[in-house]
């Protein structure tokens, strides 16, 4: 009876822990995203036209192409971070140690 109680005591124990859908490693991964984000609207950022003056900035390839592609990486990228799913090696499937 002892065994049996123990038994419904541990299973009892392992239903009352909460899964949480996002882990810590997604908290860190979306972090790292916004980073890549805010870095490409950084980029993206200069002078503008002022007046009648034309300011030849604004086509540097850092305002037109890698900002916008850091910020595109960064937006993809988290997507990938709010799925992403650590594998877990406790559960097994239990019928690879089956014999015939």
């Amino acid at each position: 009876m002892a065994k049996e109680e123990k038994k419904t005591q541990v299973e009892n124990k392992e239903r009352a822990k909460v899964s949480y859908p996002l882990t810590k490693i997604n908290f860190i991964l979306m972090g790292i995203c916004l980073l890549l984000i805010i870095i490409g609207f950084w980029l993206m950022t200069g002078d503008a036209n002022v007046g009648n003056t034309f300011n030849k900035n604004i086509f540097e390839s850092s305002r037109i192409t890698t900002g916008p592609l850091i910020a595109f990486l960064g937006f993809v990228l988290m997507a990938f971070a709010i799925i992403y799913r650590k594998k877990d090696n406790k559960h097994t499937d239990d019928n690879t140690n089956v014999t015939e």
